[in-house]
């Protein structure tokens, strides 16, 4: 078996000519005719008669699976498909909305517009209740306040953590239904 001088083996991606270990090949021209399985040396003439690589598509099959292909455009339109794949995904964030026990109606009514437009979309929201002072010894005022906007958001979201304290802080955490 002869090695390119010029070029190491492929650490990444499909093994392609002098680097198939299979002695045999079941062989897809160009043009995804099958032509069947042949040594992998006679394959690889063909190929390099064509002006092509053979490249190995499934390894795991009996015997693999390998194709005339440019080895260059095959790597470089997988990684375009990676890359685009991977643009299209959304990461989910948390957000975080931070209130006090005795908030006004119009600051809740402007912090709720802010919950439900973050769980609209797609992130997970943590809301804080922060306490001062004597405000601490009336936990039951700010759970009361956490159970509103839990009922408010009911249609959009799900209580994914209910609320608890932390320090001076009670947490809950909102996630999209």
């Amino acid at each position: 078996m002869m090695r390119r001088p010029n070029q190491a083996p492929p650490m990444n991606g499909p093994r392609f000519n002098e680097w198939i270990v299979s002695p045999k090949v079941r062989v897809i021209d160009h043009e995804g005719e099958n032509l069947g399985v042949m040594y992998t040396r006679e394959a690889m003439a063909q190929a390099q008669e064509l002006g092509l690589d053979l490249v190995e598509v499934s390894p795991n099959a009996d015997p693999p699976v390998a194709k005339f292909l440019d080895v260059g455009k095959f790597k470089y339109e997988a990684q375009k498909k990676a890359n685009l794949a991977r643009k299209s995904q959304k990461t989910q964030e948390i957000k975080e909305i931070k209130m006090r026990p005795n908030i006004d109606d119009h600051d809740y009514d402007t912090k709720m517009k802010k919950v439900v437009e973050f769980i609209e979309e797609g992130d997970k929201v943590k809301v804080t209740m922060r306490f001062r002072g004597r405000e601490l010894s009336h936990g039951q005022l700010g759970m009361a306040v956490l159970q509103r906007v839990a009922e408010q958001v009911a249609e959009v979201a799900k209580v994914e953590a209910y609320p608890r304290m932390e320090g001076r802080q009670m947490l809950m955490v909102l996630a999209p239904k």
